[in-house]
């Protein structure tokens, strides 16, 4: 193999090599900028000729490819077992929130057993400290890090099947085949896995070479398939947390404090809380006031009625006025001056979105002397593990951590707060302990996405576009979870540098530009406000990419351009352009719409993937604007589960309805305002589409890539074009619509 060393550029293509684009990387924004600031040093000769844009840290390596780097040391290290009934049963290191792995995983595992579906049993992992970085599940990178691994795994468990049939017939394994969890001699004999299990679990069984199947003779993989869980789930059998029955774990709730991060001073009447009905204890804990009780009902009752004098919070005096001056004043200066050129400027903000999901914070927890056993929905177990351990003062092995599958994520369960602080509870009540947050709890104190400013200015001439710059300002994302670790761990082989902020190296392997804009330039600076913020869904991009889609409609029109066919002409690679093709086929682009009503559309690429959204909007009422029709096309590379990417593809679409136009968090005086659904205007049916096409792209060869946060950005761009196409208005705060309509539960 070829060291990087001697990977030169190509004279005749132009190409760069990796190493002279590091150098580039490093040097390029400051001096091509310096000699690119008139139309004539960079225009080409015809207008036709877009100006190339360098490529982008994240198209060379992004943040699912750093995460797949740091699975690579123990991705053996998969547990797939296979029962004497004839089920296989695979060990998932991830969380199940939703998004559909264990059914992708199931496929995988019972295309190579060649074993029905429905006899292949997917269960979470316990926290499994030896498995190092190879138990996050984020960043869209699950099947894109276990999809070899999981085939080799369950290739290697077929293989030893046939091995053992084989030895029981004194036949040559190469003679066998597999079918419908069988093995068959070419004479009809046949012996199925459960029989087999226990022959191939034999240390002294020989097995030939190993391999997973071909792709071509894949039969289930790339199949529509319903869901495994999803019969449970519509009807109330699937377990949660909370559903779990442990033993003298009786239902707590937490009053929390008024601002975030606030503190206990004094619990001024605890003995007439003590004396209600139900209640069984009182502990005070570093993140508020903890009452047990026999049901969750006196639980709410006792804590609402505690009467605490508390401590000041971290961001007391922030208030969504404040905020946006801060970020503002944060957003970094522009490169390139609007000289001798045309130039589009354009500024947006962007709310505080609460993640929101269904399931409130919860946790089970268990903590004795010498022990402590924990039971919640976690994406990263390992640190939770780590954690609680050093915060108890328990040696690490003596902390169970156990994976349960989660009501909903968007990015949340990043985070163990609820865990963590049931361990704390139940060390200071010294009992058991079901932790359940109120609504109200769980979207104020819960972790949001970060508020953000975005400044962008393009500069164009002859019809083309020579710069591209976009300066973010966000208020501080917490990156604590473990992922910062990963980055520590592989900061030398990142071609960002290793000495940039977990938030600056993420921002760079996550955010691109799809487009040939000349020279690109996108930089985020941050503002350390103590908010509880964690990961929303599509992380920086679903703003940053959002935003940048509404420019690239105002540049076109500035260029008296289609959007649709100037984002044809600009485009960078082929499967984006093509995904932008279809969805502009099948949503019929163009078509007359009665006033009032607009198309809008936007592409976006992410984690080794395409997608392409166009949407209907009905903005007669420019305050009440309602999406009418959607049409997405993606391109994942190899979709494994075809309707599991549709479900992503429509949960991306709802989120990006949802924050575009109506969902936002008002802080008032350190806190949000909203406490409920009712309160934070998440998209309901009746403002959702009712006619959405998702047109998943066949298998094309490319390596797999990620699903679970590519949904949002595009969507967002597309929903703020149509508006402003509808209205003749330009979005530039979100949500659009965002008064505050209810009175405020109280602190």
């Amino acid at each position: 193999m070829a060291s990087p060393t001697t990977e030169p550029a190509d004279p005749g293509t132009g190409q760069v090599g990796r190493r002279r684009f590091l150098t580039f990387l490093v040097a390029a924004p400051t001096l091509t900028v310096a000699t690119k600031l008139t139309a004539d040093a960079v225009a080409p000769a015809t207008a036709e000729a877009v100006v190339p844009t360098l490529p982008q840290p994240a198209e060379i390596l992004d943040l699912g490819d750093v995460l797949t780097l740091s699975c690579a040391p123990t991705a053996g290290m998969l547990v797939l077992e296979m029962t004497s009934d004839g089920r296989a049963r695979l060990q998932l290191p991830r969380a199940e929130v939703g998004q559909g792995i264990t059914t992708a995983t199931a496929m995988l595992v019972a295309e190579e057993l060649d074993l029905p579906l429905d006899r292949v049993d997917v269960v979470l992992s316990d926290a499994r400290t030896e498995l190092l970085f190879n138990q996050l599940t984020g960043g869209s990178n699950t099947m894109r890090s276990l999809y070899d691994p999981v085939r080799a795994t369950a290739a290697t468990a077929r293989a030893r099947m046939v091995a053992a049939a084989g030895a029981q017939w004194g036949t040559d394994a190469s003679r066998l085949s597999t079918r419908d969890g069988a093995v068959w001699a070419p004479d009809g004999r046949s012996a199925g896995y459960g029989d087999l299990a226990g022959p191939a679990s034999r240390t002294d069984l020989t097995t030939g070479t190993i391999a997973p199947k071909a792709e071509s003779a894949q039969t289930l993989v790339g199949t529509p398939t319903s869901r495994k869980d999803a019969r449970a789930m519509v009807t109330g059998k699937q377990v949660y947390t909370l559903d779990l029955d442990i033993p003298g774990a009786n239902p707590v709730m937490v009053r929390s404090p008024p601002t975030i991060n606030g503190t206990v001073q004094k619990v001024n009447n605890e003995a007439a809380v003590r004396a209600m009905p139900g209640i069984i204890d009182i502990a005070v804990v570093k993140t508020g006031v903890a009452v047990m009780a026999e049901t969750f009902g006196q639980a709410l009752d006792g804590k609402n009625a505690l009467d605490v004098t508390w401590g000041p919070g971290t961001v007391d005096g922030e208030d969504n006025e404040t905020i946006k001056k801060k970020l503002r004043a944060a957003t970094l200066p522009f490169v390139v001056p609007p000289l001798l050129t045309q130039y589009v400027d354009g500024e947006f903000d962007f709310a505080f979105a609460s993640h929101a999901p269904m399931e409130s914070n919860s946790a089970v927890a268990d903590v004795r002397e010498d022990s402590a056993t924990i039971w919640a929905g976690l994406k990263s177990p390992i640190v939770a593990k780590q954690t609680i351990a050093q915060e108890l003062g328990l040696p690490e092995n003596k902390v169970t951590v156990h994976v349960q599958q989660g009501g909903g994520s968007f990015g949340r369960r990043l985070f163990f707060d609820a865990a963590l602080e049931a361990a704390h509870i139940s060390k200071a009540m010294k009992k058991p302990v079901r932790l359940m947050w109120s609504r109200i709890d769980d979207m104020r104190h819960g972790r949001g996405r970060a508020a953000s400013f975005h400044r962008i200015r393009a500069t164009m001439a002859l019809g083309q576009v020579l710069t591209f710059e976009h300066r973010v300002a966000s208020v501080e994302t917490d990156w604590s979870h473990g992922l910062g670790e990963i980055l520590t761990a592989y900061a030398a082989k990142l071609p960002v540098g290793g000495n940039l902020s977990f938030a600056q190296t993420v921002f760079l392997l996550t955010v691109k530009s799809p487009y040939n804009f000349g020279v690109t330039t996108q930089l985020l600076n941050e503002v350390p406000l103590k908010f509880h913020t964690s990961a929303w869904r599509s992380v920086y991009s679903a703003n940053t990419r959002g935003a940048e889609e509404i420019m690239v409609d105002e540049i076109a029109k500035k260029l008296g351009k289609d959007p649709y066919q100037f984002r044809r002409e600009f485009i960078k690679e082929e499967r984006q352009r093509a995904v932008l093709d279809k969805v502009a086929e099948l949503g019929e682009w163009g078509k007359k719409m009665p006033t009032g009503f607009a198309q809008g559309i936007a592409v976006h690429g992410e984690y080794k993937s395409y997608t392409a959204c166009l949407v209907e909007m009905d903005a007669r009422d420019p305050k009440h604007p309602r999406v009418t029709k959607a049409t997405i096309a993606v391109d994942v590379g190899k979709p494994v589960n075809p309707r599991g990417i549709q479900a992503q593809m429509l949960g991306g679409l709802t989120d990006a309805i949802s924050t575009t136009l109506t969902a936002g968090l008002h802080i008032d005086k350190g806190l949000p305002l909203e406490g409920s659904y009712s309160q934070f205007h998440y998209a309901r049916q009746k403002n959702s589409p009712t006619d959405v096409t998702v047109h998943v792209m066949p298998a094309n060869g490319a390596d797999i890539g990620g699903a679970g946060e590519l949904g949002v950005p595009a969507p967002v761009g597309a929903i703020a074009n149509a508006y402003a196409r509808a209205t003749g208005i330009k979005p530039r705060s979100f949500p659009i619509t965002f008064p505050v309509d209810f009175d405020p539960f109280p602190r």
